[in-house]
């Protein structure tokens, strides 16, 4: 996969597909067959500030931790970005959808890991 600027962080991306990070840059998603599909944020329109760790649901959304602004949003398959968690983050560079609805966030300002329940509520 050529074409990257600075990649960071790959992830499961919806459908197969993977999703790659890029320091101060975007996100890029690419198919099963790791062709290139676009960015999150030429899609969206979203300005990331320095976009670190990736993952997606079970619903197929993407869902990105930020640590310049030091929030996680979620962007969904349709319809605009949702900010997911932004109280009490730090330097969130990790992401992960866990079972049972949950939301795990590696924080690196305070060595932490965070468990937000509910995260089909919050989107």
């Amino acid at each position: 996969m050529l074409g990257l600027e600075g990649p960071c962080w790959v992830g499961p991306g919806p459908d197969g597909g993977l999703a790659v990070s890029e320091e101060f840059g975007d996100v890029r998603l690419f198919g099963s067959a790791r062709q290139p599909l676009g960015s999150l944020g030429g899609w969206t329109g979203h300005t990331f500030g320095c976009p670190a760790g990736i993952c997606s649901n079970s619903e197929g959304n993407v869902i990105v931790a930020d640590k310049q602004r030091r929030q996680v949003t979620l962007f969904p398959r349709a319809g605009p970005p949702i900010c997911l968690v932004s109280e009490g983050l730090g330097q969130p560079l990790g992401v992960a959808c866990a079972p049972q609805d949950q939301l795990l966030v590696a924080d690196a300002k305070d060595s932490s890991i965070k468990v937000y329940q509910g995260l089909k509520e919050l989107a």
